[in-house]
């Protein structure tokens, strides 16, 4: 089977969920084949874990920015003909020595071949739109998806997969727009909720919207631990209201646009609507990662990065971003989290 070469502009490695190829590739009836990083030696740039799809006229994902793309691609069309499993070692212990890794790595990649009517590629996908965590086993032939999967003697992939990140941006003032549009950019299933909105929607691609009370749009959302809230609408009501649902929600990630001196007095009044101590303490107020800068996108980078942050040091078991809004109630100094000091100029400006 002869491929057509790959773009010259790799926008296929924009995406790092593949689970949106596979289901393309199934929904056209077609096998693909996934490759799976199973093992790094040194400083490569993609963990393992990392994937990429390969299909008739679909690629997606990448693992070393260009040194080894193309060549993975002709052994996964080689794969998709004869159904055979591969494994590759690029770097150090490379059978090619003429594939050079210029950071010096060492991978190994395991490539799959996976039919359009593969129970686990349809577990897998049921899940993914069900939103529930599971994990994928392999061993090249015998594949198994399932929410406690466990390796057996001779797999080589295992590889756990979580719901697609989303992110819920209640206001519509630019900054609340760059910050849907970022999260769209960045990976995440973004909504927009504006209480009374407009009929039209934002004239962001990809964002879904919403016109309904903060209450009723995130109660919608059925909020988990893989949805971060950021909440920026300068309305002090609108502001509250939806930090009344989603503190007490399983949201792994709640933010607040405000001015840091008033911080305290909106901790005060979500007290004194029932919200506990508790819930309370896990609110990013001001939100954002301090950057410096003030410029609606500056803002989005800073709150975008803030979440990633949250959500990274969660998965590794890090603290370093936890204690989100202990230090809001000091009037002076900046607190630290992922890192403590870490909240936008901007935040004190609203």
């Amino acid at each position: 089977m002869t491929r057509a070469p790959l773009p010259e502009w790799p926008t296929f490695g924009l995406a790092d969920d593949v689970r949106p190829a596979l289901a393309e590739a199934r929904e056209r009836g077609e096998a693909c084949v996934l490759a799976t990083l199973v093992r790094l030696e040194g400083g490569g740039p993609r963990p393992v874990g990392t994937q990429m799809v390969f299909g008739v006229a679909l690629t997606a994902g990448y693992f070393s920015g260009g040194c080894v793309e193309s060549d993975v691609a002709d052994h996964a069309f080689a794969c998709l003909a004869d159904g055979e499993p591969r494994t590759l070692i690029y770097g150090q212990g490379s059978p090619w020595p003429d594939i050079r890794l210029l950071c010096g790595a060492g991978i190994e990649i395991v490539l799959e071949r996976i039919t359009a009517d593969d129970p686990a590629l349809a577990t897998l996908l049921a899940a993914t739109q069900a939103r529930e965590p599971v994990v994928w086993v392999s061993d090249g032939r015998r594949r198994v998806c399932a929410a406690d999967g466990a390796p057996w003697p001779g797999a080589t992939v295992v590889r756990r997969y979580e719901p697609a990140p989303r992110l819920a941006v209640v206001g519509s003032d630019p900054t609340a727009l760059a910050i849907a549009e970022l999260g769209v950019r960045s990976g995440f299933e973004t909504t927009l909720i504006r209480p009374k909105g407009p009929q039209s929607p934002p004239p962001i691609a990809g964002v879904a919207y919403r016109r309904d009370e903060p209450e009723a749009a995130l109660g919608a959302l059925n909020l988990d631990a893989w949805t971060a809230v950021a909440v920026a609408t300068h309305d002090l009501e609108i502001d509250q209201a939806a930090l009344r649902a989603a503190l007490p929600s399983a949201a792994g990630y709640v933010g607040l646009l405000g001015a840091r001196a008033r911080i305290p007095e909106r901790l005060a009044r979500l007290r004194a609507a029932g919200v506990s101590d508790r819930d309370i303490a896990r609110l990013h107020a001001p939100i954002g990662l301090d950057i410096g800068g003030k410029a609606p996108f500056e803002v989005a980078v800073s709150v975008i990065g803030e979440i990633m942050a949250v959500r990274y040091a969660r998965a590794s078991g890090s603290t370093s971003t936890s204690s989100p809004s202990a230090a809001a109630e000091a009037p002076t100094g900046r607190r630290s989290r992922a890192s403590e000091t870490a909240k936008t100029l901007t935040s004190d400006e609203s």
